[in-house]
Parts: structure tokens; sequence; C-alpha cells
């Protein structure tokens, strides 16, 4: 039992997001009085997914348990084992180096196998989870095509839309570690990956009303594709999130010294003076967050860390009430073999 306490404590933040999410869509769905018996169905699929799923986490974490109370038992055995300090020589203490030195690969190895085995578990969570949302979409797409009329079902797909975003964001943080394995930096046309991220807000401009001001900026760059247009978005996201109905947002490029910045700039709420020197750590929120509750406090401390691998810059600006400036400094230096 108190195993399986344990178990719960440190699930307890991914079961609470199961509960949370599956909560959202049935009050979404109640609230605007759409048909249940699709999300109904889901929801079953989802449980029993997350039934198997949990079964066979607590299975692994059963295990890691007995192995972890067996080491620490080999440790004290180990000590016990130990001569009278005045009969120890130098054999004895080498002897004792090298138990304490096989102890320490073996929890080493018992820490990467475990956080290996909670990477795969979220990883698996993530694809998963995707189905429901995939069939959540084509169900209002299908309701959408029957009542075209009906301006909630957009602000359905939009919550969707939040909610897929949130998961590319958790897979997105288990790939941080394996990063620099998933890197292929090629030559790409700048404009090519910004009207693709703006491409993919879209339905967000048109929903909130906000005007984009977009200047082709006519540059090349060597980065990675992928990882790139997953920083553009995440600031785009922010600027949505944080500017009002009717607000604006500019995409365009400023020459600084020698460096040339891709700018996007908002003019939204803004961040506070005193919280800008902390907004790229993890899980910092800063008070305009903590005010309104929509910052995870992730999404620029994942900026940060991919820009970096890049080898690229981010830098911040910006005044409440007035606005943000998101600086992104490109350039990279193209090495030639000779």
């Amino acid at each position: 039992m108190r195993i399986f306490a344990g178990f719960l404590k440190e699930r307890a933040r991914e079961i609470l997001l199961y509960i949370i999410t599956l909560a959202l869509l049935k009050f979404v769905f109640f609230l605007y009085n759409l048909p249940s018996d699709a999300l109904n169905y889901g929801f079953l699929l989802v449980l029993v997914l997350a039934g198997i799923l949990f079964f066979i986490d607590f299975c692994k974490f059963y295990k890691r348990h007995k192995e972890l109370v067996l080491v620490e038992k080999n440790m004290q055995d180990a000590l016990l084992d130990l001569p009278e300090p005045k009969t120890l020589l130098e054999t004895d203490y080498q002897d004792l180096l090298d138990k304490l030195e096989e102890i320490r690969r073996k929890l080493k190895s018992e820490e990467l196998i475990s956080r290996q085995e909670m990477q795969d578990y979220y990883g698996m969570w993530v694809h998963q989870i995707k189905t429901p949302i995939a069939g959540m979409r084509m169900l209002l797409q299908t309701m959408e095509d029957e009542y075209p009329e009906e301006k909630k079902l957009r602000e359905l797909k939009a919550e969707l839309f939040r909610i897929e975003q949130y998961v590319e964001m958790v897979l997105t943080y288990l790939r941080m570690e394996d990063m620099a394995s998933d890197l292929k930096f090629e030559h790409y046309v700048l404009d090519d990956l910004i009207r693709s991220s703006i491409r993919k807000y879209s339905q967000m401009f048109i929903l909130k009303k906000i005007r984009l001001e977009y200047q082709a900026v006519n540059q090349n760059v060597i980065t990675d594709k992928k990882w790139l247009c997953f920083v553009i978005e995440q600031i785009l996201s922010n600027a949505l999130k944080y500017t009002e109905k009717g607000g604006t947002i500019q995409i365009f490029t400023k020459q600084e010294s020698n460096q040339l910045w891709l700018v996007i700039e908002d003019n939204g709420i803004g961040i506070w003076e005193e919280d800008l020197p902390r907004v790229f750590e993890r899980g910092f929120t800063g008070y305009n967050g903590r005010a309104d509750k929509k910052s995870t406090g992730i999404g620029l401390y994942l900026c940060k860390k991919v820009m970096g691998r890049l080898r690229h810059q981010i830098r911040i600006e910006s005044k409440v009430g007035v606005g943000t400036q998101v600086f992104l400094g490109l350039a990279r230096e193209e090495l030639h073999p000779e």
C-alpha cells in the first residue's frame, strides 16, 4: 500500500492532467450543447488506455523500488562488514572504494534507466492522446460543414488547437535531451519558414481579429527548419495569447551593428521590467502570467534552449501596456573545410 501511495504521489501531475483535460473537453461540449456520444466514446477509450499505461508504469515502478531496496541493503551490509578502523590497511581502503564505486555506478545506471522509462512513457502518452484529439478535430470539422454559420464551433476548434500546441510542447520538451541527433542544418529561405508558421496560426488571427503586418525579409539562413519553426510558432502563440482582440502583430527585420535581427512585435499587455531578466527561466511565469493564469513558464524556456543549440540568439524587450518585441538573431558562421 505504501508503494502504491508513493507511485500515486510521483504521478500526481500526470493523473491531474488527464482529469483536467477530460473535464475541460466535457465541459466545453456541455457548454455549447453539442452531441456528446462520440466524445463519451473517446473518453472511454482514453480511460482504458490510461488504465493500461498506468498499470504498466506501476509494475515498472514496483520493480525499481524493489531493486533500490536491495541496493540499500547491500550498501548497509557492506558498511557493516568494514573492519575496525585500527586494522584497516591500504588494500582495505581500496576494496572499500571499489565497492562504493560499484554502488555509485549501479545507482547511476538505475537513474538513467528510470529517466529513459519516464521519457518513453510520456512519449507514448503524447502519441496516444493525439488519437482522440484527431477524432475530435474530424468531428468538429463535420459539424462545421453541417452548421457553417455556427461561430461557437470555431471557438471550439481554437481551443482544440491550443490543446494540440500544449501536447506538442510536451513532446518537444522530451526531445530536448537528444536534440543533437535530430538536428539537420541546411540553407533555407527565411520567408518560407515564417509564412509556414503564420499559416498554422491563421485561424487564431481571424478568431481574435488581430491584424498581421508582415514585411518580407528576403534572407537565407543556415538552420534546422523544424526547430526554428517551433521557436517562431511559440513566439507567435505568446503574441496572440497576450494581445487583445483587434490588436496588431508585426514581423520585420532590424539591423543593429553587424547583426540582422528578425523581430516579432505585438502591442499586447507587455512584461514588467523586473520580470524581463527571468523570462527564459524554466517555470517562471512573471506577474502577468500569474495574473491571468495563461502562462506555463515552459514556452520561452524551450525557445532559449533551442536557439542555443542552433547557435542562434534570442532576446526580449517589453513595456507594460505598450507591447513586446522578440529579437531572433539567426546569423551563423559557415565553416569552409580546407
